[in-house]
């Protein structure tokens, strides 16, 4: 879907949504989310929201938790820190919840944990992979691996699987996400033998990259590594090939959206994530089927993340045998250890899941850009 309809349906869906959510009645379960839903990275958050949504969805047909419809009451934070606090009072203080799913990146999130951790409020982040998420304390999750993993995941793929003796780097350097990655990249490449050729960066908006990729031309390399979002690579990836340089790209999670919003030039690219669509798990197959059925879209890591984020709370509620005491709802979600749609999912002490890492290859089918399996990385 383009950009334009796809923000379009976005902001009319979040109106919808916000609209049921203030209709939830007072034996109803109301879970908070935050997301982008407008904004640069809009696609994360309504891939995400639609993920939860459809996830509620199937818990209510079940019978909701212990006979209790579920409710969600989003907030569209557009990708900014200041708006995801105004967010997270407004879901707090007036709607009272005691649950919330998000945000979707790494700033918007760290700029409540400190918040929610200070009134017992259990906040899942479904796909915020910077470490320090989870620093604020033990009412804090995530359903995501971190950057550290999966920025090792890349480096070691580019040297492993793709033989690449020389890499370039391209990122943004006023963004913690894109830093992270950058660093755990170049950290396991050279692990295996690899060297950096070209490490050159840019600052967030930019959107001429022509000096930095002239440089990366010059140093021949067999790999370029572009860790940032998909809105970014988009029009990296077109001035890359524009200068000629052909060679495989590699990303993280960041890239979810690529399909859907960049051309050819984004062939030979490769990127970590949290699931692929085309798996042989029946859980995952009858995921896809009822997100297409009801979206009419193939859904992304985030709708995965966000879908996993709900069944996840509702696991650790029926097992707290309480929707109030959060204390009870943050022990049973520290327990989990079970099989969710992104792999089987257990906590480690900082409540990061454990779980494995799938690379994914954007190829051209019937057409059309899609993402296939390429190879696991396990922890």
């Amino acid at each position: 879907m383009k950009r334009a309809g796809f923000l379009a349906s976005a902001a009319l869906c979040a109106a919808l949504l916000v609209f049921s959510g203030c209709n939830a009645k007072s034996d109803d379960i109301t879970i908070g989310g935050i997301f982008p839903l407008s904004g640069d990275v809009a696609a994360y958050g309504v891939a995400a929201r639609n993920g939860i949504e459809l996830a509620i969805e199937e818990i209510n047909n079940d019978g909701g938790i212990n006979g209790r419809r579920v409710v969600l009451i989003p907030e569209d934070d557009t990708g900014n820190p200041e708006i995801t606090v105004n967010a997270y009072r407004k879901l707090t203080a007036r709607n009272k919840v005691n649950v919330i799913i998000g945000s979707l990146t790494s700033g918007c999130t760290i700029a409540i944990t400190s918040l929610a951790q200070a009134q017992q409020v259990v906040l899942v982040a479904p796909a915020a992979t910077a470490p320090e998420v989870t620093d604020a304390g033990d009412f804090i999750f995530r359903a995501c691996f971190i950057d550290p993993f999966q920025g090792a995941v890349g480096g070691a793929f580019a040297a492993n699987e793709l033989r690449a003796k020389r890499a370039a780097i391209l990122y943004d350097n006023g963004n913690d996400y894109s830093v992270g990655l950058k660093d755990n990249f170049i950290t396991a490449f050279q692990n295996a033998g690899g060297l950096i050729v070209a490490n050159e960066s840019y600052i967030t908006k930019d959107v001429d990259f022509n000096a930095q990729i002239t440089k990366i031309r010059t140093a021949n390399p067999d790999v370029v590594y572009l860790p940032d979002y998909y809105s970014t690579v988009a029009l990296i990836a077109k001035q890359l090939r524009a200068q000629g340089i052909n060679t495989p790209i590699v990303g993280a999670d960041g890239w979810d959206g690529l399909a859907e919003n960049a051309g050819d030039e984004v062939l030979n690219g490769f990127y970590s994530t949290h699931y692929v669509s085309d798996s042989t798990d029946p859980r995952v197959q009858n995921f896809v089927a009822a997100y297409q059925l009801k979206y009419g879209s193939v859904p992304v890591s985030f709708a995965a993340l966000g879908y996993d984020s709900m069944y996840l709370i509702r696991d650790a509620i029926e097992r707290a045998g309480s929707t109030t005491d959060s204390a009870a709802i943050r022990d049973a979600l520290a327990a989990t250890n079970g099989a969710y749609l992104t792999g089987n999912l257990s906590f480690d002490e900082k409540r990061n899941p454990i779980k494995s890492a799938v690379v994914v290859e954007l190829v051209k089918q019937d057409d059309k850009l899609v993402t296939v399996y390429k190879t696991t990385v396990n922890p």
